[in-house]
């Protein structure tokens, strides 16, 4: 008696298409990745968040892009998703490239890859140079925990609120911001994190004039008020542990301070800075109300 084996269902994806988001440099254009040149080359669509930082990138590696050249960045991301994603089911080979470092990191392309994901339609990534990992790198303060909160509200007290959330996080905390922004955001979090807690801001990472100033909030925050210029990512310390012994009553009291004007109320404000202290909650309210009794009788 013979035995026939089926053939094992093939791993691949229903479609041919082929999704590939390439990392492209933050500075230097030397730290190009060197499979960048051949998807350039070799893609039927690329798609760019700017297609004249394209042609300039392009002209600079010395390589001709081979495929179609489309435009993909906040404003037309929702309508262009659906297009590409048509071309990818189709069996197109589609190239995504952000003006700097991995597409989706505070970047177009996660609708692009989502979308890629829900047609069955295989994503894959050139790596390349990253603001995030560069700046953790040089920061000199811990990198074995890290979040990454991208960039900040506008808004100071959507800000003031946001920077309230991770407050009393313990891990490393990675920010991008903008210039005409810096100094308020450094001010900000200083406020609400602590005037001593260290950060580090990196500036024109891999450039010409690139920059790391180190040291604590306000120190940096004054530095700032003079005026920064250029691409900036913003490395801070996480939250020491919670040391009861070590909370006077004004640091509790700034703490329910920051939590209510970022919109908390009292009662829940104190409720949660007692929990990150490890105190009763009836210690907090008393140093609150003592706060309180203190300013009205200088008043």
């Amino acid at each position: 008696m013979t035995s026939e084996t089926s053939p094992a269902p093939s791993a691949a994806p229903a479609s041919a298409g082929l999704l590939v988001l390439a990392g492209t440099p933050i500075g230097d254009v030397a730290d190009a990745p060197p499979r960048l040149a051949r998807e350039l080359e070799t893609a039927d669509i690329v798609a760019a968040e700017d297609t004249r930082r394209l042609r300039r990138l392009t002209q600079a590696l010395g390589v001709r892009v081979g495929g179609r050249v489309v435009s993909y960045f906040e404003g037309n991301e929702a309508a262009r998703t659906l297009e590409l994603a048509d071309a990818l089911a189709g069996g197109a080979r589609v190239l995504l490239v952000t003006d700097a470092g991995m597409p989706s990191v505070s970047d177009p392309g996660y609708r692009l890859v989502a979308a890629a994901v829900e047609r069955d339609v295989r994503v894959t990534a050139v790596p390349g140079p990253s603001a995030v990992l560069t700046a953790l790198a040089v920061s000199g303060l811990p990198v074995d925990r890290f979040c990454f909160e991208g960039f900040l509200p506008r808004k100071a007290g959507e800000r003031r609120a946001r920077l309230t959330e991770v407050a009393e996080e313990r891990r490393t905390l990675v920010y991008f911001e903008a210039p005409h922004r810096i100094d308020d955001t450094l001010a900000a979090m200083a406020e609400v994190f602590g005037a001593g807690r260290r950060a580090a801001v990196c500036r024109e990472l891999t450039k010409t004039y690139e920059e790391v100033r180190r040291g604590p909030l306000a120190e940096l925050a004054a530095w700032a008020a003079e005026g920064v210029r250029g691409e900036i990512t913003v490395v801070v310390e996480g939250a020491p542990e919670p040391d009861p012994a070590g909370l006077d009553a004004a640091e509790l009291v700034r703490r329910v301070r920051v939590r209510e004007e970022a919109g908390e109320r009292r009662k829940e404000a104190i409720a949660a800075v007692a929990a990150e202290a490890g105190l009763p909650k009836r210690e907090v309210f008393d140093a609150v109300v003592a706060a309180k009794n203190a300013e009205k009788g200088g008043a």
